[in-house]
């Protein structure tokens, strides 16, 4: 049972022209084997881009890709024959399965995108690749479920990504999981008797229970394993 605070300072970080990347595991030629993910979670990744820049064609495969925008918009081009403007505010879900190609570029009218992708294992490997891209949900003081579960398909067992914006002094409460990933994309709040701010995150395991207060207006992401 455990309940462990990464500083978001403490992220290794990956620079190219037009964009900078946060890594909260082990990812490229930023190896730690000390942080190499968190249950079926491989990679969390937090992107800032220019409006214009991005990731040009590349490959993935048995890989199931969930990406949060958080600001500005995401253009997505896909092998399995989809073009797709994400905005702020909504989630996709692209399963790789046995190949697919794609790009990832900041909407060149819409300013600034900063979103949050991360990387899982596939429960099945071998699966025929799929996307698919969520309406815009209704957020506010409780977390909601934008993929997993009842939401977007996600080709991991048990996992689901939830959602928050908190007001001041509002409390939610974690899920009653296994294994739980809070990250705090904006603001700051408390959880587990620790101050959380823009970029740092707890991994919980076996520990149910926890409940989040937010000290001024935030933006939680909150992972659901189990």
């Amino acid at each position: 049972m455990s309940v462990v605070l990464y500083a978001g300072s403490e992220r290794s970080s990956t620079l190219a022209e037009g964009r900078s990347t946060r890594h909260s595991f082990s990812f490229g030629e930023r190896y730690d084997p000390a942080n190499l993910g968190f249950g079926p979670m491989l990679c969390h990744n937090d992107d800032d881009l220019v409006p214009g820049a991005g990731y040009g064609e590349h490959p993935h495969s048995e890989l199931e890709i969930v990406t949060w925008v958080l600001a500005g918009a995401l253009v997505h081009t896909g092998s399995t024959g989809e073009t797709h403007v994400l905005e702020a505010g909504r989630a996709q879900v692209l399963s790789a399965g046995t190949g697919v190609h794609h790009s990832e570029i900041a909407d060149a009218g819409s300013g600034p995108c900063r979103f949050v992708q991360t990387w899982l294992a596939p429960t099945t490997a071998g699966a025929v690749p799929s996307y698919v891209a969520g309406e815009a949900p209704s957020l506010g003081d409780g977390l909601v479920e934008v993929a997993g579960g009842e939401a977007l398909p996600v080709g991991t067992a048990r996992a689901r990504l939830l959602v928050a914006r908190l007001s001041p002094g509002t409390v939610v409460a974690l899920p009653d999981s296994a294994r739980q990933h809070v990250f705090v994309a904006a603001g700051s709040v408390v959880a587990a008797d620790q101050t959380l701010g823009d970029g740092d995150a707890l991994r919980v395991t076996d520990e149910p229970g926890h409940a989040v207060r937010a000290l001024t207006g935030s933006e939680l992401l909150v992972w659901s394993f189990g």
